[in-house]
């Protein structure tokens, strides 16, 4: 398998941004993969440079066995286009601001993190229902919306880790 990079972006780097990076970097340990999958987070503004994530996103975290501590908060930088193989955004405003920066050359992936969940397709139950296509901001709310983000995060986690293996076997099979 091809070494990966992946990068979860939001607006502050300081809620979902860090809780996709911790959940995912979790989740690739756990598959034996941290050798060949690396991964960061960044967020498209400048508020929060250098602080740890939100508490409430710590605290929810550690309730499901992920660790956020180490990380800091960034901002997405020009060099981040040529590092990353992904760059995930969290919602579409995100997600305009990376397209935006976005260079020519960047031969990546960028879209919507929700894009490799189940939740963001139809529910097969209730074909009508729409599920969210965006990982809401739950910087303003109560621990009810970081526990919400975290279930909406590791659907998602799991497609990408799933969608990687998928494309890694296929690359495989063409060479």
């Amino acid at each position: 398998m091809k070494p990966v990079s992946i990068l979860f972006v939001c607006l502050g780097n300081i809620c979902r941004s860090p809780t996709a990076h911790g959940v995912f970097e979790a989740m690739v340990k756990a598959e034996g993969l941290s050798d060949l999958i690396s991964v960061d987070s960044a967020g498209t503004g400048d508020w929060h440079l250098g602080c740890g994530p939100d508490e409430r996103a710590i605290r929810a975290a550690q309730s499901r066995g992920y660790g956020l501590q180490h990380l800091r908060a960034r901002q997405v930088c020009a060099e981040d286009f040529a590092q990353f193989d992904y760059i995930l955004a969290m919602d579409l405003a995100n997600l305009s601001s990376l397209q935006g920066m976005v260079p020519a050359h960047f031969a990546g992936q960028l879209s919507l993190f929700l894009d490799y969940s189940d939740l963001s397709r139809s529910s097969e139950a209730n074909p009508t229902e729409a599920r969210p296509t965006e990982v809401p901001d739950p910087y303003s709310g109560g621990m009810d919306g970081f526990e919400q983000v975290l279930e909406m995060i590791e659907a998602a986690s799991q497609g990408l880790i799933c969608a990687i293996k998928d494309r890694s076997i296929t690359h495989q099979q063409s060479s």
